[in-house]
Parts: structure tokens; C-alpha cells; sequence
């Protein structure tokens, strides 16, 4: 998997939006049409809105390897850069932005810096009924 520095538009696995299955490491979206297409395929989505050059962001990334290994949340990083829609659309006001997506809906929002897996974990078990410990 590329890190958050890599190139947006190079989505991990096939570049399809669903190519990772939950329980492996993060997918890549490339724009607001993979993330349309992930959500509707996966019953539990957790999505990172991060910036290219971001250290926060950079820091989260094996945390999210980390629940999505710990979970059965499919887990993705997306640039809203590279659809500005996705900036109004979810009211992403800094980064990173944790978005948690149950049947295609947002259900919880964590937009607090760099939290850990623990913080992350909890935050997932918190608003799904999703049981990680």
C-alpha cells in the first residue's frame, strides 16, 4: 500500500473501490465516485480524509491498518483534494477526518488530529455494534 504521500489518484489493490475486503490493510480512493461505490457495496465503511503532506494524516496510516485488521469495517483513505465536492459534502474542516459510514450513511465523525488504534477502536465499537475487544 501506498502512504499518504503517494499519488491519489493510484487507488491500492486494483484501483477498483472495493478491490480490499475488511480485515486487510486501508484502500486508496481516488474521488467521491469510489467512495459512492465502496459505501454501497460494504455494510460498515471508515474512511480517512487526509491531505498530501499532512503529518497527522501520515501517522494515521498504520493505525488504520491496525483496525482494519482488528475489525470487520472496511476501511479507506481518501484525499478530498482531488474532489472538492467531498469537502462541502461531508463538512471536512481539517484533517484527518474519520467518517463512519453504516449502510451507506454517515453515522459518526472523529475529527480530533491523530488519535491511536485503542482511540479508533473504540470510536468504531462506540456507533456500530461492531465488537473489537
Amino acid at each position: 500500500m501506498q502512504g499518504p504521500d503517494a499519488d491519489a489518484n493510484a487507488p491500492g489493490g486494483d484501483g477498483a473501490a472495493g478491490a480490499e475486503l475488511a480485515g486487510e490493510k486501508p484502500v486508496r480512493l481516488a474521488d467521491g465516485d469510489d467512495l459512492d461505490d465502496l459505501i454501497a457495496e460494504r455494510e460498515r465503511v471508515l474512511v480517512e480524509f487526509y491531505t498530501k503532506g499532512c503529518t497527522l494524516c501520515q501517522a494515521m496510516e498504520p493505525v488504520l491498518g491496525n483496525v482494519s485488521r482488528a475489525t470487520h469495517v472496511t476501511v479507506a483513505m481518501l484525499n478530498p483534494r482531488e474532489d472538492l465536492s467531498l469537502v462541502e459534502r461531508f463538512s471536512v474542516r481539517s484533517v484527518p477526518t474519520l467518517l463512519l459510514f453504516e449502510d451507506g450513511e454517515v453515522v459518526a465523525r472523529l475529527a480530533e488530529g491523530f488519535r491511536g488504534a485503542e482511540d479508533v477502536l473504540a470510536f468504531v465499537e462506540e456507533h456500530t455494534d461492531e465488537s473489537v475487544r
